[in-house]
């Protein structure tokens, strides 16, 4: 009992030592991906080093999903690469040690954190989700931060364009300031020998104090002007102007309740209460779609209807021929109904594209929602897949170290997104249901590692380039064998 006990603790430690690095190698590269996408979010936003801070921490945290389950499959290949390339597998299994008994203790390890990735997925990650994405939206909405360069035009205002071509103690020299505020065609430029910056009180406006200068305006925007060939404009000189331009520079935070209703924000028993409400929402505009547009619209029953009304009558318009009333009319009548007609398709195709707008954005919230919810299970699913992958085709190749490991790790993990990510869009498509779009990564290579776990534990050679050659040696010797005696029949 002693000895299986020690092969556990053995086992566990080199496992748990791979897979926090693993895990703190995969976030870091997923975090630099994640960066590199809202860089312009960050740069040049002139924030303080706690939005920063908060900003890294949430997405660390929103990257988790994604970086668990490749520190699962990578730790567990080199972990068993490690111990097949020192003979360490072999040794146990001449024991009388079978490949599920070694593994046991990390099938007990990953379960776990099965549980708990399915824990973080339903209750911290709305929350982080929730705060990272109002962050973003906050730091877009940012003004960048003013900094003035030196023999260059700053863009940083809206509608201004400012050039200055040397500073002197505060002093800007030689400034060039195109405001196209008023639209292009409008454009006033003005010229300074000198000026100064600064910022109102509350940090919302932009104060320029121009010396000695002139500025230029068309007016080709005044009543008789834009139909001129000569355009006339407005000539100032000055000897100092007081400009005032709109200029936030705070950076102002947006409430996280204008994300409450996004399905990123919610756990298992919130997307539930939303599919289930809105569901009912999209049957019943479905139901009165497909009333209104059959009962009185198609094939021109509504008109029918109408009529039937101011006679009196009830008519069946299924009891009539259309193409043999169309002929018995007269050529008059023939082109004003087929008029008629196509007014009348018209209205009905603009019917069916508003109905489709209209039905088309709520069940997109519901799609959205019902993919949210499987996520959910799909990530603490993939990890126990991975896990189910990475160990027994580590103990396959034999392969330990960063080389081959990380090759296959990466190689699998590429195939598990695009598998993913075609099963995401297929069911925001609305051509697969959410329950078959998110599950198809997983129902692909869970047979996979079943079929890998299986060569492991019968020691089975999957990797050697011989085995093949043989094989292909064989299926070359019974084609040839084939032709042969078919050229015998045929003499």
């Amino acid at each position: 009992m002693f000895r299986i006990k020690t092969i556990d603790s053995y086992v566990f430690k080199r496992f748990i030592t791979l897979f926090v690095m693993t895990f703190v190698i995969c976030v870091f590269i997923l975090l630099m991906q994640f960066l590199w996408k809202h860089f312009n979010e960050l740069v040049g936003k002139g924030i303080g080093i706690g939005v920063i801070a908060e900003f890294f921490l949430y997405a660390i945290t929103s990257l988790v999903p994604m970086a668990l389950p490749l520190a699962i499959l990578l730790a567990s290949l080199m972990t068993f690469g490690n111990m097949g390339e020192n003979f360490e597998l072999i040794a146990m299994k001449s024991a009388g040690i079978s490949l599920f008994r070694i593994i046991r203790p990390l099938v007990v390890f990953i379960a776990l954190i099965c549980i708990m990735a399915f824990y973080f997925s339903n209750n911290v990650l709305p929350v982080t989700q929730s705060k990272l994405w109002t962050l973003i939206l906050s730091l877009r909405q940012k003004s960048p931060e003013f900094d003035i360069p030196v023999g260059e035009f700053y863009s940083g205002i809206s509608g201004v364009n400012l050039y200055v071509r040397d500073k002197q103690n505060g002093l800007l020299k030689d400034m060039m300031i195109y405001d196209f505020s008023g639209g292009f065609d409008n454009a006033s430029v003005m010229i300074a020998d000198s000026g100064r910056v600064k910022f109102s009180a509350d940090k919302k406006y932009l104060m320029l104090k121009l010396y000695d200068g002139e500025t230029f305006e068309n007016l080709k925007s005044q009543a008789g002007a834009q139909n001129s060939t000569n355009i006339p404009y407005r000539r100032e000189s000055f000897k100092t102007k007081n400009i005032l331009i709109d200029f936030d520079s705070d950076f102002n935070r947006f409430d996280e309740s204008i994300l409450q209703d996004q399905h990123v924000s919610k756990n298992i028993s919130q997307l539930e209460s939303s599919i289930d409400s809105t569901s009912k929402v999209v049957d019943r505009l479905k139901m009165e779609q497909s009333t209104e547009m059959t009962g009185r619209r198609y094939f021109g029953r509504e008109a029918a209807w109408n009529r039937s009304l101011e006679i009196g009558e009830n008519i069946q318009i299924e009891n009539y021929n259309a193409d043999s009333l169309f002929l018995k009319l007269d050529k008059p009548s023939m082109e004003m109904a087929m008029v008629t007609t196509m007014q009348k398709a018209n209205e009905i195709k603009g019917q069916i594209e508003f109905n489709k707008l209209n039905l088309g954005e709520t069940a997109m919230y519901v799609t959205k929602h019902e993919i949210e919810w499987h996520r959910k299970f799909t990530l603490s699913f993939a990890c126990l897949i991975f896990f189910f992958i990475g160990a027994p085709l580590g103990a396959i190749i034999r392969k330990g170290g960063l080389g081959a490991p990380v090759v296959i790790s990466v190689v699998m993990f590429i195939i598990y997104y695009i598998i993913d990510t075609a099963g995401l869009k297929m069911a925001r498509e609305g051509l697969w249901t959410a329950f078959q779009g998110m599950w198809l990564s997983s129902s692909i290579l869970l047979p996979i590692g079943v079929f890998l776990t299986y060569k492991a534990a019968v020691d089975a050679v999957l990797f050697n380039v011989e085995e093949y050659a043989k094989l292909m040696q064989k299926i070359r010797s019974f084609i040839e064998v084939k032709i042969l005696k078919m050229n015998n029949v045929t003499n």
